[in-house]
């Protein structure tokens, strides 16, 4: 018998595409490698020597991927939210994110976040730091340790914030390029990614030095796209000579030119959207954020409808919690409260907020998210038991209670690429 193989029983949940659930009760999983083999109702005998790790009724679900989120906020979750999204920023974010220059406060704040994330059942993530190099490299060690997984940035700004949290040009992008050379290739789980955080707090020359970055070292992107009307607004006026906001990422190579998430993308124009498609950009849509702000409902369905690829954010801590669960709900909410403005826009289904939360967002790793063939085994086990109404229930109805209204509790435990990750112990 080979070692490399596991073989996992329970009821499987997942979604090859939005639209549908793939169900299977009192299936198997066979992993080899840390890939998923097969799933199987009936297991042939070549496999029924091996060891079965059986869950009974419980729920086998990929592991949640979170594509957008700022480390250095969890302190914040919760505060501020009677504001608009620039003056929050000058409020709350700029004076927190001035403390990571600090290595013994990050060093209390990282390993509750990476716990937080991992009680959350969030295997994946994508995250943004602070301009602060060496406390990035404490949170991208820290995540190597705990064997959960995640692409993480050093952001750079330059312009137009709290003088605490701005940097000198070119010395952000030296500290960004040391940062790359001594974490590339590392860790097939942690990667750096590059941040060149939001249009107007980050200079042309800046800019220009991270997309330069980024082809240099064939390394992805992530930043803020068209979250609020006001930011928008700062950018025609500080880019007269661009059509839009993804226009001026775009003059940098920083659009598309590598596998690029953008977060929020709310206020797209059709140049943008028609760029998006043929960049292949990745949207992060962070509905807790764009309530809590005021910012406004993306519109997700015409993302979905032109075949844009979308995963959840939890933009914390504009956005409030880790949890996936609730953030999908309020994707399904937010959608709902567009189709009441817009009939244009049909609300999304309880599959489609699973598919945005687990394949959609897993998509920006490769084959994650997902239990078709090929794909990483990341997985988290739910048991619903304290969920039940004593009715008996498809998979379906389980996994929607689930979500509507589980929490942490009932995530019991938590894959990485097929190996099974404790509770992170800093």
């Amino acid at each position: 018998m080979s070692q490399n193989i596991k073989v996992y029983k329970g009821n499987i949940v997942f979604t090859k595409t939005p639209k549908q659930f793939t169900t299977l009760e009192n299936g198997y999983i066979i992993v080899e490698n840390g890939k998923v083999k097969e799933v199987t109702r009936n297991l042939s005998k070549h496999y029924k020597n091996y060891e079965i790790f059986d869950y009974d009724d419980k729920i086998i679900i990929p592991g949640f991927v979170d594509i957008h989120l700022h480390a250095p906020q969890l302190p914040n979750n919760g505060l501020g939210l009677d504001k608009e999204l620039l003056p929050w920023l000058e409020a709350y974010t700029y004076p927190e994110e001035a403390r990571y220059g600090n290595m013994e406060y990050a060093k209390k704040i990282y390993p509750k976040l990476i716990k937080d994330l991992w009680k959350y059942g969030v295997t994946r993530s994508v995250i943004m730091t602070s301009i602060h190099k060496e406390t990035t490299e404490l949170l991208i060690d820290l995540f190597i340790k705990s064997g959960l997984s995640a692409y993480i940035g050093k952001v750079n700004m330059d312009r137009n914030a709290n003088k605490e949290v701005l940097e000198d040009t070119k010395t952000s992008i030296k500290e960004t390029e040391k940062l790359i050379k001594k974490y590339i290739g590392k860790s097939e789980l942690v990667k750096p990614i590059l941040t060149p955080t939001l249009v107007p707090i980050c200079t042309p020359e800046i800019m220009k030095g991270i997309g330069q970055l980024a082809k240099k070292y064939d390394l992805p992107v992530q930043a803020h796209l068209s979250e609020n009307r006001t930011a928008v607004e700062w950018v025609r006026q500080l880019h007269p000579e661009q059509p839009d906001f993804g226009s001026v990422y775009n003059e940098y190579g920083l659009f598309g030119q590598q596998p690029t998430v953008m977060a929020h993308c709310i206020y797209t124009t059709d140049n943008e959207i028609k760029m998006m498609q043929e960049n292949k950009i990745y949207v992060a849509h962070c509905p807790h954020s764009n309530f809590n702000l005021a910012s406004g409902i993306m519109p997700l369905r015409k993302y979905l409808n032109l075949g844009i690829d979308v995963g959840l954010g939890s933009d914390i801590s504009a956005g409030h919690t880790l949890s996936m669960m609730s953030t999908i709900v309020s994707a399904i909410q937010a959608s709902k409260i567009k189709w009441v403005e817009d009939s244009n826009y049909d609300p999304i289904s309880v599959s489609e907020g699973f598919y945005l939360a687990t394949k959609g967002g897993g998509k920006f790793f490769g084959k994650v998210g997902s239990f078709e063939e090929g794909y990483d085994f990341d997985a988290i086990i739910i048991d619903d038991d304290n969920l039940y109404d004593f009715n008996k229930r498809t998979l379906e109805g389980r996994i929607e209670k689930f979500i509507y209204t589980g929490d942490d509790r009932n995530i019991v435990e938590r894959f990485v690429a097929g190996k099974k990750i404790e509770e992170p112990n800093f």
